[in-house]
């Protein structure tokens, strides 16, 4: 006989620490992976999201193409149009953003507005 009695009854009892301790490695890794990749990699997309959030008119933006441009109107919700060189306008999906240069200015509400603030200036 190659293996002993005793060798064989020791194998057949099952210990609850030795399989705890078994799965330990695991539990640990994915918590470390989990704060190392997942953690920031959530984060990134929603900085990703504010900034495609809050792109307006004059904003000089950067797309994942390399284009550099100025905002010109924003379109709708998914959509920016934006100028490029003079008298060349692009049209691009927001979600194709990777970066805001410089913010423009506001653009005012109309021109009884800028009406108004003349005489309240004069």
């Amino acid at each position: 006989m190659l293996i002993t009695p005793a060798y064989a009854q020791a194998a057949g009892a099952g210990d609850t620490s030795s399989m705890l301790m078994s799965l330990l490695p695991f539990a640990l890794i994915f918590v470390i992976m989990y704060f190392l990749i997942l953690r920031p990699q959530q984060k990134k997309v929603k900085e990703h999201a504010d900034l495609v959030k809050n792109v307006r008119r004059g904003d000089t933006i950067v797309t994942q193409g390399g284009l550099v441009g100025k905002v010109t109107k924003v379109v709708d919700d998914d959509q920016v149009e934006f100028e490029i060189a003079d008298g060349v306008r692009v049209r691009q999906m927001r979600q194709m953003i990777t970066g805001v240069r410089t913010k423009g200015e506001p653009a005012k509400a109309d021109a009884k507005d800028d009406k108004k603030d003349e005489k309240a200036a004069s």
